[in-house]
């Protein structure tokens, strides 16, 4: 039963500086040098697999893309992403959502149904506002 021997491995095995490395010498954070802490900011992922899933079609291009250039050349990629930028400008008044039908051709998706197919993308919701208002205010004239 000797509890001295375990409290001072307890203190010993965790320092009291590396809980918090953004609080000043008296353990409260620097608010003027550092500013306001963000609880959003020190989140980390919940799941190993969700910056995956979050990345999935950049990652997909990507290894298409080294694909393509393998097997076809460099010039084919560089092709293939001029295509997918100039089919990105393409839009629908502000006030209307874009279905990227253009994108998606370009992808091979277009003939695959998804989660944002049926459940909607949390983007394009279906509120519609003043189309005179929306217009001005993406040309910046707002």
């Amino acid at each position: 039963q000797n509890t001295r021997g375990l409290r001072s491995q307890l203190k010993d095995s965790v320092p009291v500086t590396g809980l918090c490395p953004q609080a000043g010498p008296y353990g409260v954070q620097d608010t003027l040098r550092r500013g306001f802490s963000s609880v959003k900011n020190e989140l980390l992922p919940s799941h190993p697999l969700e910056l995956s899933e979050k990345n999935f079609q950049l990652n997909q291009d990507k290894m298409n893309f080294n694909t393509l250039r393998n097997i076809q050349g460099l010039h084919a990629p560089l092709k293939l992403q001029m295509e997918y930028r100039a089919a990105r400008q393409i839009q629908r008044l502000p006030f209307l959502p874009s279905s990227n039908l253009a994108l998606d051709t370009l992808r091979g998706s277009d003939d695959t149904i998804g989660f944002e197919d049926i459940l909607n993308d949390p983007v394009q919701c279906e509120m519609m506002g003043e189309p005179h208002i929306m217009t001005e205010y993406k040309f910046g004239l707002l």
